[in-house]
């Protein structure tokens, strides 16, 4: 006998968790749609020279890659982004400009797993490839917004920060040189602490007041009014303009739109992946900050340079599915529903009635509500608990004399009462008012 286990990292995924994963990604899609944006889909294998040295150092050494049987270098994609970036390469005769996609997949990365992050999970990206403009930020910044509103996720903060500032500042102390390091290690600052980075940053940089002038940047206090903590940090970039004012825009517009509270200017906030040149955030629960970032993303003007000539500046934010289920299961008020396989089962009573079952199940099921037919001959009790197993919340009953009436009974599963003689008509008027 082969041992039924599951490599470190990966999970099977129950009809229970199944059908809630489905739910949020019904949410999200419809959210998505009303904005104007359009699904697609890319390969699950890319050659490895596509995916390699575009997120960074860390992820290079997180891809799953191999020779394939053809002996080709390929590798599993590490995130949505980047075959995004080879996608837009390669269809610009399809598309218009600006083009505003969402995609909902799975990627691999050979991570250390823990709570909520796997090494084979779900993605949730949502961009807009083909102009530079404070508005497309904000267009994403305000679908970030909405789609956890429509998850019914009350309490969060998105902070915002700017790596082209952050870099004005680096160049302004001189050790612009050291930018990308510098960013990577800023970006761990959540997961080893003040103390680590300022180590790390004095390593890098060979110079301890370097070190300190970047921890005082990134700690500026972030309780002051957006434009005076804007001009701040513009002071100590040297007197930056261009990002700073682009900045106040976006903050400028989340105000007018009533969002702005759910928004705040946070210079630590760097993401770790290359790829990032302008705006930048994270989204975390006010509720569960353990958990970490569950929304992030950023401005991306040169990624598709790597594939194509043509300049295709881009913007987007990316929704780990995972660890976002994982929260929504523990906060109150969310919409992750319980779990149910079928909104109604028919109970098996008598074995002549079964094509009155199919048949009346086909009906139900033409008026689009979820109806199950327990197939098995065994005793109702059987039959109940398989219904709890699968959380149905209504059955139907038949008895001999019903089917000749054309009703039925229609039973509670949770209250353990019963309707009895109910028509077709009046169990779909019930049951959808139920829904």
């Amino acid at each position: 006998m082969i041992q039924p286990k599951v490599l470190k990292g990966f999970r099977d995924s129950v009809p229970s968790q199944e059908i809630q994963r489905k739910q949020v990604i019904a949410t999200l899609e419809h959210d998505f749609s009303l904005h104007g944006f359009v699904p697609i889909d890319t390969p699950v294998l890319e050659y490895t020279e596509v995916l390699l040295g575009k997120g960074g150092g860390e992820t290079d050494k997180q891809i799953f890659h191999f020779a394939d049987n053809g002996g080709r270098d390929v590798a599993l994609r590490f995130d949505l982004t980047v075959p995004f970036a080879r996608f837009m390469a390669g269809h610009l005769n399809e598309i218009a400009l600006p083009f505003k996609r969402f995609h909902i997949a799975k990627v691999w990365r050979g991570e250390n797993p823990q709570k909520g992050r796997f090494r084979e999970f779900f993605q949730c990206d949502f961009d807009i490839v083909g102009v530079d403009s404070p508005y497309a930020d904000i267009e994403i910044l305000g679908m970030m917004h909405s789609a956890l509103k429509a998850l019914g996720i009350s309490r969060f903060t998105i902070r915002v920060a700017h790596r082209g500032l952050f870099n004005a500042f680096l160049s302004h102390i001189g050790v612009s040189e050291k930018s990308v390091e510098i960013l990577r290690i800023v970006d761990k600052l959540r997961k080893i602490g003040k103390d680590a980075v300022r180590e790390q940053l004095t390593q890098i940089t060979k110079n301890s007041s370097a070190a300190d002038a970047i921890l005082s940047y990134i700690n500026t206090d972030t309780s002051a009014p957006y434009s005076s903590m804007l001009d701040h940090l513009s002071t100590l970039a040297g007197g930056e303009k261009e990002h700073t004012e682009r900045m106040k825009t976006i903050f400028s517009v989340l105000e007018e739109l009533g969002i702005a509270e759910y928004f705040s200017i946070d210079p630590s906030i760097t993401r770790g992946l290359d790829y990032y040149t302008g705006v930048v955030y994270e989204t975390f629960l006010d509720d569960l900050p353990s958990i970490g970032s569950i929304c992030s993303g950023g401005r991306y003007n040169n990624l598709a340079s790597l594939y194509t000539k043509e300049h295709l500046p881009g913007v987007g934010s990316s929704i780990g599915l995972d660890r976002l289920l994982a929260a929504l299961a523990e906060l109150e008020g969310s919409q992750l529903q319980e779990s149910s396989s079928s909104d109604v089962i028919i109970l098996h009573q008598d074995s002549l009635l079964r094509a009155h079952y199919h048949a009346f199940a086909t009906k139900l099921r033409a008026a689009n509500i979820r109806c199950d037919i327990y197939l098995a001959d065994k005793k109702l009790g059987a039959q109940f608990k398989y219904a709890e197993q699968n959380n149905i919340p209504y059955a139907i009953l038949f008895s001999e004399q019903d089917v000749k009436q054309d009703v039925c009974t229609l039973r509670n599963l949770k209250t353990r009462t019963d309707i009895e003689n109910l028509t077709i008509t009046e169990v779909i008027k019930k049951l959808k008012r139920e829904a």
